[in-house]
């Protein structure tokens, strides 16, 4: 068994929540001079001798950061999990993904030119074409993932379309936590102190009952990772990318990994 199948096929109960760093960013200082510095490939290596459990990329048609070159170059030189997300109605992203059989695609709404994703799929809407795009990764052996709100609605139809996991969309989280800043206490009874993370708490539930698993990405950063984690403690995987790299000017990359790391304890 290869080494991609060994990791894809591990117990995540034993792992605990994986951390997968999304390294766009690398790419986008990259392009906004020219050449080749900082190294992206680099970058994916550092990252995963660094202790991150994944590298997370996120090619878009316009390749404004994370070139199809540059996921060809990664792909040879993963040793942790690789996951590439991407909008599916792309067919050069369906057909770099099926090139390349990541460890995980999570497929992500993206209109073209958008900045970064802002929304999780319909899935009552787009049932069908999710089913038949899902059955076409996972035919390859591929783990798929699909970017949904916390919606009830939304993850009990994920359920429906074969996925094997959802992504939480956590942008809200985020940003109703910066506006009460540090007062908020996962664990606290007063509703006040518990609305940010309540709809969160009970999509994760709903698609821990369908039998999901749960990623979660978005804005996640140092100031509110550990109260998420707390929260859903059966989380499988995060992907942080542009608040771990501005952390890691900072504070070094091998530091925001491993700070990062501990906020998933």
């Amino acid at each position: 068994m290869s080494e991609k199948n060994i990791l894809q096929n591990s117990p995540l109960g034993v792992r605990g929540t994986k951390l997968s760093v999304n390294i766009n960013k690398f790419a986008t200082l990259r392009n906004s001079r020219g050449g080749n510095n900082p190294n992206v490939t680099q970058a994916a290596i550092d990252a995963q001798r660094f202790g991150a459990d994944g590298i997370t990329i996120h090619p878009r048609p316009d390749e404004r950061h994370i070139r199809y070159s540059d996921a060809r170059e990664i792909n040879k030189i993963i040793i942790t999990e690789f996951n590439i997300e991407g909008n599916p109605t792309e067919q050069s992203f369906v057909d770099l993904v099926l090139e390349l059989k990541p460890h995980q695609v999570t497929l992500v709404p993206d209109a073209l030119g958008q900045i970064t994703s802002n929304h999780g799929w319909n899935t009552i809407e787009h049932k069908d074409y999710l089913t038949n795009i899902i059955t076409v990764f996972k035919n390859a052996g591929i783990r798929v993932s699909i970017f949904v709100d916390p919606i009830i609605e939304m993850v009990e139809s994920a359920a429906t379309t074969g996925t094997d996991r959802i992504e939480l969309y956590t942008e809200a989280y985020a940003k109703e936590w910066l506006m009460i800043n540090d007062k908020l206490l996962v664990g606290e009874t007063r509703n006040e102190k518990r609305e940010t993370i309540e709809k969160y708490i009970a999509a994760a539930n709903k698609a821990k009952e369908l039998g999901l698993g749960i990623n979660a990405g978005h804005d996640l950063d140092l100031h509110n990772l550990k109260a998420f984690k707390q929260a859903i403690p059966f989380l499988d995987e995060v992907s942080i990318g542009h608040a771990l790299v501005c952390d890691a000017i900072y504070l070094g990359f091998e530091n925001a990994i491993q700070m990062y790391k501990r906020q998933l304890q």
